[in-house]
């Protein structure tokens, strides 16, 4: 019986291997697919963190008509363009709000999306309800939340009467980063 003996033949040595195995294949291939997932994750990142030292656009006064239009005790719907619209934004420049006129230059203006996904609120005038169509939410006719998954109430623009019209300050959608 003839042993055989391993001390004969001394290890290879890294340098003297001359063939890729299929360890070393799988190892480059991970280390690649690790390097473009790592990539692909930091492009949001460090947007995130751009984002936080960018200057947003100022909000800007505009008008959404004469007093006229919105008669005392009513609640109604009205449309405006986003002052900062692009030519791609189609038909998504035109924002709309609810504007709920109580007494002589005394109004509530809301953002037209509810609070917890941003779908569009309806009003109720039998029920004096916003009503959420996506997840049932619903907000008193002051904007409070009254029911359903909505984690707040309504969101207001700031407004002022000027020159016998209302004007609101908009341009950016009211949320939580940025309240009106």
């Amino acid at each position: 019986m003839t042993s055989h003996d391993d001390s004969n033949h001394p290890p290879l040595s890294p340098e003297a291997k001359k063939y890729s195995t299929r360890r070393d294949f799988l190892l480059q291939a991970g280390l690649v697919i690790n390097a473009i997932a790592g990539f692909m994750i930091g492009i949001p990142i460090i947007g995130f963190i751009l984002s936080a030292v960018t200057k947003a656009p100022p909000r800007t006064w505009f008008s959404l008509g004469p007093l006229s239009q919105f008669p005392e005790g009513s609640t109604r719907l009205s449309a405006f363009l986003n002052p900062y619209r692009r030519p791609v934004d189609g038909d998504t420049a035109h924002l709309t709000c609810w504007v709920k006129r109580e007494e002589g230059e005394k109004f509530m203006v809301f953002a037209a999306n509810c609070t917890h996904l941003g779908c569009p609120v309806r009003w109720f005038e039998e029920s004096k309800l916003f009503l959420c169509p996506c997840h049932g939410g619903a907000f008193y006719a002051d904007g409070e939340h009254a029911a359903g998954p909505p984690p707040r109430g309504l969101y207001t623009y700031e407004y002022k009467v000027e020159n016998g019209e209302l004007m609101i300050k908009g341009g950016v959608l009211p949320n939580l980063a940025n309240p009106a």
